[in-house]
């Protein structure tokens, strides 16, 4: 599959918001969560371990949300009622955003392309990019609560390669780090203008 097979994947596309950061803010954004080339480095080694695993590790994740109807709630119509569609269409986009966390230069298109997936989670853009009627706007909290699933059970993953526990944990950190830094990035829509 490639993007282009994607339903909603518009990375690096002209339909893409502009990020309301700057690269300057986007650098000390880095800084701030201690992101360096060495994490870059480690992102693209996880990236190679990661590639034939998306399909695992998203099994895993849509499991944890499956298991907690406040969760799924989110991808309904408000009543309860499921949209396996939709599970499927962001499903696919979740899975590109593994290999893009670990394999895009995070330059203006990252940049970007964070912001857009933070309007897909707001009220701003929540739905229709899958044209669904479902529940309008996910709560901020959380996106910021999914940083600890999201990093803890990267792990084990990053381990089934036969890197040396050192090696793993660098992979492990600089996910993190990247994970962090997104959902930091996803805020934007939430936050009220001049405080982001």
């Amino acid at each position: 599959m490639t993007t282009t097979d994607i339903s909603g994947y518009s990375y690096g596309r002209d339909q893409v918001a502009r990020s309301p950061l700057s690269a300057q803010e986007l650098e000390n954004l880095k800084k701030a969560v201690l992101f360096d080339a060495e994490d870059e480095k480690h992102l693209h080694l996880a990236g190679e371990v990661l590639a034939d695993q998306v399909e695992d590790i998203l099994d895993l994740w849509y499991g944890f949300v499956g298991s907690h109807p406040h969760l799924v709630y989110y991808f309904t119509d408000g009543k309860g009622n499921a949209n396996i569609d939709y599970l499927a269409a962001v499903r696919k986009r979740f899975g590109q955003w593994i290999l893009d966390t670990c394999n895009r230069p995070y330059d203006q298109a990252w940049l970007d392309y964070a912001y857009e997936i933070g309007l897909r989670h707001h009220r701003t853009k929540k739905n229709k990019t899958d044209g669904v009627d479902s529940v309008p706007n996910i709560d901020h909290r959380y996106l910021v609560a999914f940083i600890y699933p999201i990093t803890a059970t990267i792990k084990p993953f990053l381990a089934r390669k036969g890197h040396d526990p050192e090696e793993v944990d660098k992979m492990h950190q600089a996910w993190f780090k990247s994970v962090v830094m997104q959902v930091a990035l996803w805020s934007a829509p939430y936050v009220r203008d001049g405080d982001f």
